[in-house]
């Protein structure tokens, strides 16, 4: 199982957290969230996600099949993110934050298989085709869970409150 995840024993990496996260899956633990701890490249860019992108891949990659082979897929939700985007120009050797243009992904908990949702422009700068904003994507991570974010709604000081602010649809292209 440990070649699987291209973890070692008892090595704190990304890859056997991964295999810690399918055993409290498999323990009915509810929520479960993973780093990587050296993810965040201002500088060489393109020579440490090299590293980065093969240790996380193969890790992330060994969990969805893993849990698939165990059917615990269709009821375990995965999404995977940066911190938030990168620009598409060069700073350097490395790229900044960017709010105008994130990619993610999500497996699994309902979310409609090999489907892709939206696009940037050809210079990765803004997002273009069907943009999802932050509040979409709370509404449709709550509707997975099960919440009707329109039914979070509180009231104070004279304003609607709920967590997707005033805002969020649910993405239903996305569901399965």
């Amino acid at each position: 199982m440990l070649d699987l995840y291209g973890a070692e024993a008892g090595d704190g990496s990304f890859a056997s957290n991964c295999l810690l996260a399918r055993r409290l899956a498999e323990r009915d633990v509810r929520f479960i969230q993973l780093y990587h701890r050296g993810w965040d490249h201002h500088g060489n860019v393109k020579g440490n996600m090299v590293t980065t992108a093969k240790e996380v891949d193969q890790a992330t990659a060994a969990l969805i099949t893993d849990l698939q082979q165990r059917g615990m897929l269709e009821d375990t939700l995965i999404i995977w993110g940066g911190e938030f985007g990168r620009t598409p120009m060069a700073q350097g050797s490395g790229r900044d934050h960017h709010i105008r243009g994130f990619s993610l992904f999500m497996a699994g908990g309902g979310i409609k298989p090999g489907s892709s949702y939206g696009n940037t422009d050809d210079l990765g700068y803004r997002a273009v085709d069907r943009p999802f904003h932050v509040h979409d994507l709370h509404a449709t991570l709550l509707h997975l869970l099960g919440i009707d974010h329109l039914k979070l709604t509180y009231r104070f000081q004279g304003r609607d409150y709920r967590l997707t602010d005033i805002a969020g649809h649910v993405v239903k292209d996305i569901l399965s």
